[in-house]
């Protein structure tokens, strides 16, 4: 029994201390680690690495076959965004966890569920004070227009916006930064503030 509680005791571990290294990002102002992307894999890379570590801990055939699999896909495949790279770890994981014995691989599969649950149940508590956890985006990966707009106070209509991906206030400005998949939703959201709202400077760009 013991052998079973000791893995799953090491990964609720784990997903508390990467949650608190994600809380602690956003308070030190790292808006990159708020994505739903950056937050996902901060927590699970850990886990992911535990379990590595634990099946082929002592095989060092193991462990070199390892190295191989993973080398590839970082290297030979086109990565798209952190959570991508890290499905493609966590399905080698699971495959040499099941491999080395059955039982690893229901404590990998349990250890993924309660990421999950906590990614869960923390973005229930943000949004209990009115927050996001992180910034859910399904289009991570591909083409995103990309809108910057300074101005010297608070637009209300950017603060409701769903487009938005950060607001920071400097000393003499606010600048916002929104992002959305269609280019023309954007314009037209240009349009409308520019007619309404007496900007510093803004900017409408497609990242590819």
């Amino acid at each position: 029994m013991d052998e079973f509680i000791e893995p799953i005791i090491s990964v609720i571990f784990l997903i508390l201390f990467s949650i608190i290294i994600r809380i602690v990002l956003d308070i030190s102002k790292q808006r990159w680690a708020i994505t739903f992307s950056h937050t996902v894999t901060i927590v699970f890379l850990p886990v992911i690495t535990f379990f590595v570590t634990k099946v082929i801990s002592g095989d060092i055939a193991l462990s070199l076959g390892m190295v191989g699999a993973l080398s590839i896909v970082r290297f030979r495949n086109p990565v798209r965004s952190p959570l991508e790279l890290t499905v493609y770890f966590a399905c080698i994981t699971s495959g040499i966890a099941a491999s080395v014995h059955l039982r690893w691989l229901l404590y990998f599969l349990v250890a993924l569920l309660l990421v999950v649950i906590s990614l869960y149940i923390v973005s229930i508590i943000y949004k209990l004070f009115k927050k996001n956890f992180f910034v859910v985006s399904f289009t991570e990966g591909n083409p995103l227009s990309i809108l910057e707009i300074s101005s010297k106070t608070d637009i209300k209509l950017l603060d409701q916006s769903k487009f938005l991906s950060s607001k920071i206030k400097d000393e003499d400005k606010i600048i916002y930064e929104l992002s959305h998949s269609k280019f023309d939703d954007l314009q037209n959201l240009l349009d409308l503030i520019k007619k309404e709202n007496d900007l510093i400077n803004y900017q409408l760009r497609l990242n590819q």
